[in-house]
């Protein structure tokens, strides 16, 4: 059997993606940080870990993988993931009653705000 330990995404400025991603998901460096790698992990308790590694590939608008955040306190949580940097995106494919919010990380990378509360 396995299971995800951790998901890894692209950053040009590895240290700007690591001080968001740490804030927002209150996680903190699994080892030291280099200029080309960090692994985040969960402050408190188990949990999927984070890793972003340097890359130079453009960051692609419609990604074939992202990150879904749950909160049942969706518009706050994005009113406090934008203080911390992120963006809101431009979302064509919105469906009519959209239980998320897309937003970019510092370094472009798309995420959802997913609303837990939602009955649509």
């Amino acid at each position: 059997m396995v299971h995800i330990g951790t998901v890894v995404m692209g950053a040009t400025d590895v240290s700007r993606a690591a001080a968001f991603w740490k804030a927002a998901l209150t996680y903190t460096e699994r080892e030291p940080a280099t200029d080309d790698w960090v692994v985040l992990v969960p402050v408190e308790g188990p949990g999927v870990g984070v890793a972003l590694g340097r890359s130079t590939s453009p960051v692609q608008e419609v990604p074939r993988v992202h990150l879904d955040l749950y909160s049942d306190e969706q518009e706050a949580e994005v009113e406090r993931l934008m203080g911390l940097g992120a963006e809101r995106v431009a979302w064509e494919l919105y469906p009519p009653d959209p239980d998320f919010v897309v937003l970019a990380d510092p370094e472009g990378n798309r995420f959802c705000v997913i609303d837990t509360t939602h009955a649509g």
